[in-house]
Parts: structure tokens; C-alpha cells; sequence
């Protein structure tokens, strides 16, 4: 489907977070539908998460029941030929997991449409805002939660950053309901996960650079 033409606009901060406009977005931010997109996308990102470790044994692995336990006939009870089989407790395990490689991944097209429409997403529920700058007096988790604070953020926020800002990465390492991502590394799990999405101006030409 081809990006909606029409300027979509988000609150601008200063680098004191007083306001200062709004500010118009490029036609990346304005993509429409997708949906089903943005759901292989997300589902690319947790199995590409998963370790693969989980193991169980089949019959040919568990220990023991070597003898079968009682003979064939006879007995009354149902013929039974190891003490490991599947329907006892103690044994093997029928069409369990194994160790596995769970990660693929989905055409890079389909990732970059994919990130573009949550972006959208967020600007279309009014959950986006850009500031010039970001300046923290010192790299403190303390100093990080009051600039969120002062951004009157509600529940969570996803923070982009044109590049390496170890200032601003190490301040918002602990804060559970906030992260701090560079345009590189930006994804479309952490953009629906996080509800704001807090971009710098910076970051905005970056991420116009990697998806437009």
C-alpha cells in the first residue's frame, strides 16, 4: 500500500521542555494499514528471542526398563513391554521438544513497512512527541525520571536517539517503564510495547534516512 500523503504533525519540546509548536513529520511516519505486517514483525522478534533449549527425552533416551515387567499372558493385566513407555509415569515423553533453531526472518521490506506503520500508529493516537535536544545534568536514573516527569508521561516511554548517548542510555537503564533505543537498533516490538514514543529531532532525520 503506498504511504498516506497527507503532513501529519506532533508536539515539539525545546531542549528546556518548554512547548514550542508542532512539528510536521515526514510521509515515513504517515503509512496506513499494515497490520498483518507489523504482526509478522513481531512475531520474527520473539521466536528470534527464543533460546531453543527446551528438551525432552523420548524412549530411545530415558534410563532403565530394559526388562519388561511382567510376562505376556496370564497376569490379568494388559501386556506392557517396558517399564519406560510413554503411558507410565517415569516415562519417555511422545512428540515432545527438542533443541531447536526457532529464528527466521521475514523480507527486509516487509520489516522496513512494518516499522513504519507502528510509528504511525503512535502518531495517529497522539502517543509521539519531539524535542530538540536532550541535555541530563549528570548520567543519573534519578535525573532521567524527572525529565520524564516534566514531559507529563503517562505509564511508559520508548526514547529514540539519533546515536551513541551513554548520558542518557546509562540514566535510563533502570527506569522499568522507560528505554532509551538509537535509530538503529529501533524495532517494531519496542515501538508497541512502550506507549510514548518520545523521538529527538535529531532522531527524526535519522529515521527519515533508514526508511524513507
Amino acid at each position: 500500500m503506498a504511504e498516506a500523503e497527507t503532513t501529519v504533525r506532533v508536539p515539539l519540546f525545546a531542549a528546556d521542555l518548554s512547548a514550542a509548536g508542532d512539528l510536521a513529520l515526514p510521509a515515513v511516519f504517515a503509512e496506513s494499514g499494515r497490520q498483518h505486517t507489523v504482526y509478522e514483525a513481531v512475531r520474527m522478534q520473539l521466536a528470534n528471542r527464543r533460546r531453543g533449549t527446551s528438551s525432552t527425552k523420548t524412549r530411545h533416551y530415558v534410563s532403565g526398563g530394559g526388562k519388561k515387567p511382567w510376562r505376556q499372558k496370564g497376569t490379568g493385566r494388559a501386556r506392557a513391554g517396558s517399564t519406560r513407555s510413554p503411558i507410565w509415569a517415569g516415562g519417555a515423553v511422545v512428540f515432545g521438544p527438542l533443541p531447536r533453531d526457532h529464528h527466521y526472518r521475514i523480507p527486509r521490506g516487509a520489516r522496513r513497512a512494518a516499522l513504519r506503520a507502528a510509528l504511525a500508529d503512535k502518531v495517529r493516537q497522539g502517543l509521539a512527541l519531539v524535542v530538540e535536544s536532550i541535555a541530563l545534568p549528570e548520567p543519573k536514573t534519578k535525573r532521567m525520571a524527572e525529565w520524564l516527569e516534566l514531559l507529563k508521561i503517562e505509564e511508559s516511554a520508548l526514547v529514540v536517539l539519533a546515536g551513541a548517548d551513554a548520558t542518557i542510555e546509562r540514566a535510563t537503564r533502570n527506569l522499568p517503564y522507560a528505554k532509551a533505543l538509537r535509530v538503529d537498533g529501533l524495532n517494531v516490538y519496542d515501538v508497541l510495547r512502550y506507549r510514548t514514543l518520545v523521538l529527538t529531532k535529531e532522531a527524526v532525520a535519522r529515521i527519515e534516512e533508514r526508511l524513507g
